[in-house]
């Protein structure tokens, strides 16, 4: 017991001192955060909002940091965290993956506000994409007041709202063609064209793979229409769990149903708040998409499987 504490401690630290240099890499912001308004969500498509930063702060600050990670690790023996896991577990670093759904494993086909629209015509929808975007954002950004959830069951309540303001439209058959349109294959398609190939390894290799999401019952019929539902062994929806990212629970719920330690898992999303941190505040180590890696066949690799 006393071992493992440890090593979570450790590997929490050295998690820490990893996305501080990560932050001043990526651009992303180490002391403002860079978020994304109305993003993954399973009606609409991306609605962003990045806040700015002076990359001359960042250049000044990169050596301090990268020094200080540098130190702690030589101190240690070991030259980056994988050594460091390799020499605690072996060559496979994680018993689990979880991966975050939009954004990461799947991603809209088309800009939301098009569909809007699109769709829209001929139920009287007047507004440009440009207002049906800044209505849906401004709409998004609004607290949710009938449940500490936006997505409970099929989230119907909250994606009226969210489709009523954004298009000034209330009428019902627009709403229902809009929403099952999002449960389809022409909405949605596959980040990574290597997906299937890699999830196939890694379960071969023993490592469990999950999904992990913030989204209401529509996952498991979309994963269906993807044809990717066998590639996991577990899907834990924010709808079901009960819980939304960062919300440590929904990391939790995906460990139990794996059947490992969250300190064994490893999640991959691309949203720096819901997915990083709230993973570690879970336990679980933690990697973001488009920053820490950028392939699930990286992914793999830094596991320790070969694909």
């Amino acid at each position: 017991m006393g071992l493992m504490a440890t090593r979570t401690k450790f590997a929490k630290v050295l998690n820490n001192l990893t996305a501080k240099t990560q932050n001043l890499r990526s651009g992303s912001c180490s002391n403002g955060i860079t978020r994304i308004v109305g993003a993954n969500n399973p009606v609409g498509g991306f609605g962003s909002i990045f806040q700015s930063y002076s990359s001359a702060a960042v250049a000044t600050k990169e050596p301090e940091v990268m020094g200080s990670r540098l130190m702690s690790l030589e101190t240690l023996g070991v030259k980056d965290y994988e050594d460091y896991r390799r020499s605690l577990y072996g060559e496979i670093t994680h018993k689990a993956l979880l991966v975050d759904a939009v954004g990461t494993l799947v991603v809209p086909s088309q800009p939301m506000a098009e569909i809007y629209r699109k769709i829209g015509e001929k139920y009287g929808v007047k507004y440009s994409e440009g207002e049906i975007l800044n209505r849906y954002r401004r709409a998004y950004e609004q607290p949710w007041g009938r449940s500490r959830l936006r997505y409970v069951n099929d989230g119907r309540p909250f994606w009226q709202y969210i489709v009523s303001y954004s298009t000034g439209c209330s009428d019902s058959q627009y709403f229902e063609e809009l929403y099952n349109y999002y449960t389809t294959d022409k909405a949605w398609h596959l980040c990574d064209p290597d997906a299937d190939k890699v999830f196939k390894s890694l379960r071969k290799a023993g490592v469990k793979v999950a999904v992990v999401s913030n989204f209401d019952t529509r996952l498991r019929p979309l994963l269906r229409a993807l044809n990717c539902d066998s590639w996991f062994d577990a899907v834990a929806v924010s709808a079901e769990v009960e819980a939304e990212k960062p919300n440590p629970t929904i990391f939790l719920k995906a460990c139990d149903l794996l059947g490992v330690k969250p300190e064994d898992a490893v999640h991959v999303g691309d949203d720096r708040r819901n997915d990083i941190w709230g993973a570690r505040d879970a336990g679980c180590d933690a990697w973001l998409w488009g920053s820490d890696v950028y392939s699930f066949r990286e992914v793999a690799q830094r596991i320790g499987v070969q694909v």
